[in-house]
């Protein structure tokens, strides 16, 4: 079945400033990808060649080298890339990372390694995706009382999940 364009394929524009010249500029890996590929930027100043070894159980804070400017109405989102998280256990501790839309300093990608071993980073390598996504805003209401439901309390599995 062949793709065709709907009101909801429009682009939303994202301005990426560079702030390394080695830095990778985000990409989609596919036409229907959800996410732009995040790639390291490491090390700062040095050889293309370094790398960054995450050990079991640390996390680390990698650069991207790129700056955002998010549109009002959206939020980026950091999260991991599932290759790397089931391969390696590499995975982002707060997935997902949220980018606020007033956030123009570098985009770092906080990563944790859950596996058993130290695995390397190196530069340029795909460490994570960002999805740009609306966000609604509210309008937070006190009250002294909330509508009932047929769930009602019930908290973690009480929907009868496993």
């Amino acid at each position: 079945m062949q793709h065709t364009t709907t009101e909801t394929d429009r682009a939303v524009p994202l301005r990426i400033k560079r702030l390394d010249a080695r830095a990778t500029i985000p990409t989609y890996h596919s036409e229907l990808a959800a996410g732009l590929d995040l790639a390291a930027c490491l090390p700062r100043g040095e050889i293309e060649t370094e790398s960054l070894l995450v050990h079991p159980g640390r996390i680390v804070k990698i650069p991207t080298g790129i700056a955002l400017a998010i549109p009002p109405g959206y939020e980026g989102q950091v999260r991991p890339r599932s290759g790397l998280s089931t391969k390696h256990g590499l995975t982002v501790p707060n997935a997902p990372g949220t980018i606020d839309a007033d956030y123009r300093g570098e985009l770092f990608v906080a990563l944790i390694n859950l596996g058993g071993e130290p695995f390397e980073i190196r530069h340029a390598m795909r460490v994570a995706q960002l999805v740009i996504a609306p966000v609604a805003r509210t309008e937070v209401i006190e009250t002294n009382e909330l509508d009932k439901t047929a769930r009602g309390e019930g908290g973690f599995g009480s929907t009868g999940g496993h």
